[in-house]
């Protein structure tokens, strides 16, 4: 079983910080440049702009629900469609797993006092709100209605100025990410404490390595691409206008270059997420480190030669099919490499089922169904003959929200006392777990056979035929909508009226459960000690003496 072995390093001494050891709520409105300010910031926003995009996929689902336009008409239909994919990728899942858990742990767990770049950091985060309100505000000119790809010549014929607003807000959320992705590379190298060899790096922090790598890039290619498609709606350019020699397939190619590695942008912290949580709370080191730490660095290489499977309807020569589903098919070796690490990490393992690990398990079996109908659409007669139906939203939301929005509650119960200093309440995480399980896959697991029924997708009106499933997805989206309500009341009382947590109330062993809870300003009065390996557990016994402070209510 590979697992790094940390010799005690030397002690590192710093002067104690004369700055107040604690912020003040009205810090969390200002632009601030502690990292875990920040993170915080960018949690907190990136969740209101989940309710928001929630709130449309309720109102879809409404619609849906009989075959007939009864709710929304259809071009208000068209405008949540955009929004709704756009806002729970670019303001969401993103956001909240590399900005938020990024900025609050990459810090702390390699032992520094900050990110690299401080100020860089807080612009980064402050770019997200104003490109929300230009989501938001675009509602006011009719909403961008040609979807979250925004194809031409769709894109330049329909609300002109809700689109260039669309576009406007993708490149400032795309400017924040690569900010970030800097940053956090340039953290990860250059201020991890000098004891700390690669092999003794947290996985979290090798998901984050390999997911800023992959956003530095590929989103400049997607700026490029909608920068240019804001020229042909606005300045009379014709890059992608077909009747004036443009070419509709060339944005696409930039748009996937970008938005097919996004799914690694949204899954890969993630991931790193599982890593930490799964050998804590099984109480057992974690199985195969260096096989999950390089499969990270695979995915982010492969992941970027793989876009053209979106693109199997649009033209492409029958090698290019081939070439990209071999190379889609490749993207599934080195994922089947974590899911195996983890599941043998928890074979024997002395399980808690706390929230989080819940929502660790459920994310692996969901992912695991996702990962199969991904690679059913991966290759390409398959992926023809079920091309924009609703099976190919069934699989993205099992990988995306099974998968991402999973691991971001995971992550959320297991650092929240770390973050607040109050424990979560569990009875109430596991109902809002079981609720989520439940509405997930009410929603989405019938949309297979729709899809493979041959319901289109982004259509508000459809034959009836498929009107009774199309009930039982619109049931389970309700579930799910309601399966918020816990989760909002818990975070709410737990964060004023919560039991303390103590410093390290799951016994963790990575460097941010040496810090006091919530950490104080600059994370620690003196450097931290490498001890013991972040996945050592199950060593000796005083290892799990550490259970006696956990309070599973």
């Amino acid at each position: 079983m590979a697992q790094a072995q940390l010799p005690v390093g030397t002690p590192l001494t710093t002067p104690e910080p004369e700055h107040p050891q604690a912020w003040k709520w009205y810090d969390y409105f200002t632009f601030n440049v502690d990292h875990k300010v920040i993170g915080i910031q960018y949690l907190v926003t990136a969740f209101f702009f989940y309710l928001v995009g929630g709130l449309m996929a309720v109102a879809m689902r409404a619609e849906l629900a009989t075959a007939d336009s009864d709710v929304l008409n259809p071009n208000l239909y068209n405008a949540f469609l955009t929004n709704h994919g756009t806002i729970m990728i670019f303001l969401w899942i993103v956001p909240a797993a590399i900005g938020g858990f990024g900025n609050y742990l990459v810090p702390l767990m390699v032992g520094a006092r900050d990110m690299a770049f401080p100020k860089l950091n807080a612009l980064a985060f402050w770019l997200n709100p104003p490109a929300g309100a230009l989501l938001i505000g675009s509602f006011f000119f009719g909403g961008a209605q040609s979807g979250w790809t925004s194809y031409p010549p769709l894109s330049l014929i329909t609300a002109n100025t809700a689109q260039s607003m669309w576009i406007l807000s993708i490149v400032l959320v795309g400017t924040s990410s690569i900010m970030g992705a800097l940053n956090f590379v340039v953290t990860i190298l250059k201020m991890k404490i000098p004891s700390m060899r690669w092999d003794q790096l947290p996985l979290f922090c090798w998901a984050i390595m390999a997911t800023s790598l992959l956003a530095l890039v590929s989103t400049p290619v997607l700026a490029a691409g909608l920068i240019l498609l804001l020229f042909d709606i606005n300045f009379g350019t014709s890059f992608f206008k077909p009747d004036a020699g443009g070419n509709v397939v060339i944005y696409q190619h930039l748009f996937w270059f970008y938005s097919h590695p996004a799914v690694y942008l949204m899954i890969l912290p993630i991931f790193g997420v599982m890593s930490e949580i799964i050998p804590i709370h099984a109480r057992k080191p974690i199985f195969g480190y260096k096989a999950i730490a390089y499969s990270s660095m695979a995915i982010c290489a492969v992941g970027l030669f793989v876009w053209v499977h979106h693109m199997f309807t649009s033209g492409t020569p029958p090698w290019m099919r081939m070439f990209f589903t071999i190379s889609t098919l490749i993207v599934a070796v080195p994922t089947g490499v974590k899911i195996f690490s983890w599941v043998a990490t928890l074979w024997g393992g002395k399980i808690r089922y706390t929230s989080a690990m819940l929502f660790a398990v459920g994310l692996l079996s969901m992912f695991f169904l996702g990962g199969l109908s991904g690679v059913t659409l991966g290759t390409a007669p398959v992926d023809i003959h079920v091309h924009d139906t609703y099976y190919v939203v069934a699989h993205f939301h099992y990988v995306l929200f099974g998968g991402s929005v999973f691991g971001l509650y995971a992550g959320i119960y297991h650092w929240f006392p770390k973050m607040t200093g109050r424990m979560l309440n569990e009875f109430w995480g596991k109902v809002h777990f079981v609720l989520t399980f439940i509405g997930t896959n009410l929603t989405f697991l019938p949309m297979h056979q729709l899809g493979l029924q041959g319901m289109p997708r982004r259509v508000a009106m459809y034959d009836p035929q498929f009107e009774s499933i199309n009930k039982l997805c619109t049931i389970g989206a309700f579930v799910l909508a309601f399966s918020v309500v816990p989760f909002l009341i818990n975070i709410i009382w737990s964060w004023s009226k919560g039991p303390k947590a103590g410093d390290n109330p799951w016994g963790g062993l990575s460097l941010e459960w040496t810090t006091a809870s919530p950490p104080m300003i600059e994370n620690w009065p003196v450097l931290p000690v490498l001890t013991t390996g972040p996945y050592d557990f199950g060593g000796p016994p005083e290892d799990d003496d550490d259970d006696s402070d956990f309070d599973d209510e």
